[in-house]
């Protein structure tokens, strides 16, 4: 039987003014789901340009399913990995969600058929999953309680600024992407997609980490 203990971290932690730290902690997180936002948006403008002959030539059902499929993984990476932090430390966990992540942006760009973008897809809403949990906890963590409420919204909210963007960068970008070499599909918007999560790891790198070493009173 595991020994249980008291802390009263969680309460010093709700009785901090706000300060520099907050407000990078709060940048931070909006700027990674507005970033999840924009991939998101950009791989589904690009579902078009999938079935086209020279790239993947996927039909409409497989494009269709392969948003299912990143939905799916999303579900699963948010509880698997959201049980898993709690269980192994946080730190560790966003690390691997964030490989995850990367790894299989990387590898959807090299797709050769509906199988294999299909699986690239799952393994990245995996990854994403685990950050959509990760990015909760860590605001219910450290957040004061009283401003808790108004940085849950600007920062899930910031996602659809992301979305925002896409959907203008898609509708500018729709007669660039539809004459440009996609071989087999665009690896410059999921290796992109990749990098724009190391923000969200760097302020989730435990607590003392991610005060950058401010000691709470």
């Amino acid at each position: 039987m595991s020994a249980s203990f008291e802390s009263d971290i969680p309460h010093r932690l709700d009785n901090l003014a706000w300060g520099p730290w907050h407000l990078r902690f709060v940048v931070a997180l909006g700027i990674t789901w507005s970033l999840d936002g924009l991939e998101v948006t950009i791989v589904g403008a690009l579902g078009s340009v999938l079935q086209e002959r020279e790239t993947l030539g996927l039909t409409a059902t497989e494009v269709g399913l392969s948003g299912s499929v990143y939905i799916a993984g999303a579900i699963l990476g948010a509880l698997v990995f959201g049980h898993l932090a709690d269980r192994y430390g946080r730190k560790r966990l966003f690390m691997v969600t964030l490989m995850l992540y990367v790894a299989a942006t990387l590898a959807t760009a090299g797709s050769i058929g509906f199988g294999t973008f299909a699986l690239c897809r799952f393994f990245t809403g995996m990854g994403i999953g685990g950050e959509y949990a990760a990015i909760n906890s860590a605001i219910d963590e450290l957040i004061p309680a009283r401003l808790r409420g108004a940085v849950n919204l600007s920062i899930n909210g910031s996602y659809w600024i992301g979305t925002a963007l896409g959907a203008v960068m898609s509708g500018s970008g729709a007669s660039v992407l539809t004459h440009a070499p996609l071989q087999p599909t665009s690896g410059a918007v999921h290796v992109t997609g990749a990098l724009t999560h190391i923000p969200s790891f760097m302020t989730k790198g435990g607590a003392h980490t991610m005060t950058g070493g401010v000691t709470v009173p």
